[in-house]
């Protein structure tokens, strides 16, 4: 029988250390790297959309997330499609005029509004 010679316990910790540390490094840097995406870049909204959302310029993500809480607050998602949205009067000024828009259309209006 041939004997196989196990590394020393240090020489396993040294290795899992370096290996561990390295991924450790790779993700975080993938990770900051995301941070400056331009999905982040503040961009300036205009009035009609700054009557929904609030003014000063603002990432696009946020944008979103308040945009969805003004819906959610006046109830303007359609209770049997819930992709739809029901405009109010704010919300026909940034739909272009529209009374009903689904979710997906919904970005393409609002980018207009984002410069």
């Amino acid at each position: 029988m041939v004997e196989i010679n196990a590394p020393a316990p240090g020489l396993f910790a040294i290795c899992h250390r370096l290996i561990y540390t390295y991924i450790y490094q790779l993700i975080n840097n993938h990770m900051a790297q995301k941070t400056n995406s331009a999905f982040m870049k503040p961009m300036n909204v205009s009035s009609e959309l700054a009557a929904i959302v609030g003014t000063g310029p603002m990432p696009r993500s946020e944008v979103v997330k308040k945009l969805w809480v003004y819906i959610k607050s006046h109830n303007l998602q359609d209770p049997t499609n819930k992709r739809n949205i029901n405009a109010d009067e704010n919300l026909k000024k940034v739909f272009d005029g529209k009374a009903t828009v689904n979710m997906f259309e919904m970005t393409k209006l609002v980018s207009k509004h984002l410069s």
